[in-house]
């Protein structure tokens, strides 16, 4: 069975879309059924037999003869069957001719009725045109058998790794990107389909042309990007090749996801080929050469991701975010704020430490369902959720859906947060925008201030 990218665990970073979606080929039914597809077979009138042959050859299918210029015989990978025995396609080489259609067809429903796991993998390609990526880990001999599982989740977290580093290399060139883009990222791997990973050696993924063409191109660039860093650091033991990497698209997330792919086996490698339906991309080569890393490769990576993380500046923003928790330890002085980002940066959430008159209007501001603007610096330790030198907060208008939507957390959440203001001062100096003036000196004439916590 065919099981979508992150079934087999959920890492910290969210590397894999929840859209991410399985091969939706199965298995042939009882008495040799045509396989039931989502989309159906693809329909012979919308298939272009030049992408047919294109994709047969490509996953192995020989080419054993036929009508030259009419039609061509194609049978499984693997050695020829007996007479009478396999599956065999008469496929048309063109659609000149008035029996081309059924042609069509009639090698379509074969294909569906195969068990050869590349018949699926054709059909995927013709219903979704998409550039396929495959993963492949040399696993020594002796413990192949018994490290099957480990093995296809070890390989099932680098693909998506590998995925979601070249995903981020389409919003930026960074060394580092953290909790930035992530968002955007996953969007744009919505779509994706998966293969087996059968004993944990081999995966396929086919990223749909549209919109995943970007993400197969930054990939294929940052790959060969990176394992031409590696050579030029282990011949001359320098780091520079990495630093000009990054326009390439390398990052430390691809570092990393290079490295859970290639520990604990004896190689690995990534080879990318194009949609024949969408032809090559401008500037790539028609048959991408794989790209493959072995052990020794390993420290070169693990100090270029260092460096990248360590090199990574910080950045100023000017953010606007909702309130979601705060806390201090007195019921005066500095405390923490968490706000969930409305915009001015790409990450979900910040953290930020706020004088007591921040705070207060911080806290003012949830009460009457506002969010805040603050200006600071965010830092690359931790992965760009922490804001620090925060200055000029102060609360700002939403439209009414957003501050009703605010209101209703407010109300569903107020026994988990701290001490949000003193109730002594009405909004404080803070509120001098008028923004939430009125309403937060209503709140404080109330009495005691109401108690959150984190």
């Amino acid at each position: 069975m065919h099981r979508p990218m992150g079934e087999y665990d959920d890492c910290a970073d969210g590397a894999t879309p929840p859209a991410t979606r399985p091969h939706p080929v199965g298995t042939a039914g009882p008495g040799g059924d045509a396989v039931r597809l989502p989309w159906g077979v693809p329909d012979p009138a919308r298939v272009d037999p030049a992408v047919l042959g294109a994709l047969l050859g490509r996953h192995g299918w020989q080419r054993r003869g036929g009508a030259a210029g009419r039609y061509s015989r194609w049978t499984p990978p693997g050695p020829p069957a007996p007479p009478g025995g396999g599956t065999s396609l008469l496929v048309p080489d063109t659609t000149a001719f008035p029996d081309s259609e059924d042609l069509l067809a009639e090698a379509l429903t074969a294909l569906a009725r195969s068990a050869a796991p590349s018949a699926r993998e054709v059909l995927v390609s013709l219903a979704v045109p998409s550039d396929e990526i495959r993963w492949w880990r040399e696993v020594p001999e002796a413990v192949a058998g018994a490290a099957g599982w480990a093995g296809a989740e070890r390989l099932h977290t680098a693909a998506r790794q590998i995925l979601l580093a070249g995903a981020l290399a389409v919003r930026a060139n960074t060394g580092y990107h953290g909790a930035r883009h992530r968002r955007r990222a996953r969007a744009a791997l919505e779509g994706l389909l998966v293969g087996p990973a059968p004993g944990g050696r081999e995966l396929a993924a086919f990223v749909p042309v549209e919109p995943g063409r970007a993400v197969a191109v930054r990939l294929h660039r940052a790959l060969h990007a990176t394992r031409e860093a590696v050579d030029y650091q282990r011949a001359t033991g320098g780091y520079e090749a990495f630093d000009t990497a990054v326009e390439a698209g390398v990052s430390r997330e691809l570092t990393e996801a290079v490295i859970a792919l290639v520990r604990g086996s004896e190689g690995a490698g990534i080879a990318l080929e194009w949609a024949p339906a969408a032809g090559t991309p401008e500037g790539c080569p028609a048959r991408p050469e794989p790209v493959e890393f072995s052990p020794g490769d390993l420290p070169a990576l693990r100090r270029a991701g260092a460096r990248y993380l360590h090199d990574e500046p910080a950045v100023p923003v000017r953010i606007t975010g909702a309130v979601v928790r705060m806390r201090r330890s007195a019921p005066r002085g500095a405390g923490i704020v968490r706000l969930r980002v409305l915009a001015g940066a790409e990450v979900p959430h910040v953290r930020l430490e706020l004088d007591e008159e921040a705070y207060r209007i911080a806290g003012h501001a949830h009460l009457v369902g506002l969010p805040i603007r603050v200006e600071g610096r965010l830092e690359s330790r931790g992965g760009f959720r922490r804001l620090t030198r925060t200055s000029h907060v102060v609360p700002v208008q939403v439209d009414d859906a957003e501050r009703d939507r605010m209101m209703k957390s407010l109300q569903e959440n107020v026994d988990h947060f701290e001490e949000a203001c003193t109730g002594e001062q009405g909004p404080g100096p803070g509120a001098r925008g008028g923004a939430v003036g009125p309403a937060a000196q209503s709140v404080s004439q109330r009495g005691p201030a109401p108690r959150y916590d984190s």
